[in-house]
């Protein structure tokens, strides 16, 4: 373990440089498990060393349970102990996320991760609830995601503290982007934190962030290694310019197409065929896709 200048709470359960990894699927539209362990493999090898399944990124909302363990079983064997594995296990229906939860343990995760339930918006008193219930359905450590701009809900602050009393929830998965008010849980509640928006990763290792669950490493899994080793390194400067030359251009291809359409098409068009996303999300067109590689060659990454 690094013994460098990024915070190392929590990396033992989930890693510093995770990937939060689609769901590939074939010509038809099925899952294609054997892309997924050529994906896992490759970004692994590049420099990984955590991997969410079936979150936003996998397509959670429109992949089975099934598929989801299929996948998680698949790519557990194909990268042994090199990477932490966390399994997505969020829902907005509390008993159906105890349940997925533990499958996905017996199906071998290493972690979970929970989202803030969706659509429902619960109080903060629910939220507790929810995410207790869920906490004590398996052993495994857990990682809260905090996600308002999809949930329509945040975890407030007091509520964030009461959840870091509970023994296995151990870390924030952070998309949010409140620096101000994260700068003081990170201190006073022990929770390792994770950057969860990539315009954001190199802000929350200076505030104290264990590492980053990126969209954009999909693209550039070794330059997000890159990324986290010199600012772990103390090269500040180095750092600075992988986020401004290698990662931004990426950034704002995300933000133009969506992460799931972004990380799929880029991982196309660099020879590593994923399939195209489920309805309702869409492929880039031609014109997107052309976008798409320019912005890719700007990166070094094409």
């Amino acid at each position: 373990m690094s013994t460098g200048l990024a915070a190392k709470i929590g990396v033992e359960h989930f890693g510093t440089v995770c990937v939060a990894m689609v769901t590939p699927f074939d010509r038809d539209g099925a899952l294609d498990v054997e892309a997924g362990r050529r994906v896992a493999a490759h970004l692994v090898d590049n420099g990984v060393d955590s991997l969410v399944l079936a979150g936003t990124t996998g397509e959670s909302p429109t992949t089975t349970v099934a598929e989801k363990l299929d996948l998680l079983k698949n790519v557990k064997d194909e990268v042994g102990d090199r990477a932490k594995i966390i399994a997505g296990a969020g829902t907005n229906d509390t008993a159906a996320s105890m349940e997925l939860a533990r499958l996905s343990a017996d199906a071998g995760a290493d972690a979970l991760l929970v989202v803030t339930p969706y659509y429902s918006k619960p109080s903060q008193k629910g939220l507790v609830q929810h995410f207790t219930a869920i906490a004590g359905a398996t052993d495994l450590p857990v990682c809260l995601y905090d996600i308002p701009g999809r949930s329509a809900i945040p975890i407030e602050a007091d509520t964030i503290a009461r959840l870091a009393e509970v023994p296995s929830i151990k870390a924030m998965k952070d998309a949010k982007g409140d620096i101000g008010q994260a700068t003081t849980l990170i201190r006073s509640t022990g929770l390792a934190w994770y950057s969860g928006d990539d315009p954001l990763n190199l802000p929350w290792l200076a505030m104290g962030a264990s590492g980053f669950i990126s969209v954009i490493g999909h693209a550039a899994p070794h330059k997000l290694r890159e990324l986290y080793d010199a600012f772990d390194g103390g090269e500040f400067e180095r750092a600075r310019e992988i986020n401004a030359d290698n990662l931004t251009p990426l950034i704002r291809a995300q933000a133009r197409l969506g992460g799931v359409s972004f990380a799929k098409a880029a991982l196309r068009l660099q020879g590593i065929e994923v399939g195209n996303p489920r309805l309702p999300v869409v492929a880039p067109d031609d014109a997107e896709l052309e976008e798409l590689r320019r912005d890719l060659e700007q990166a070094g990454v094409l």
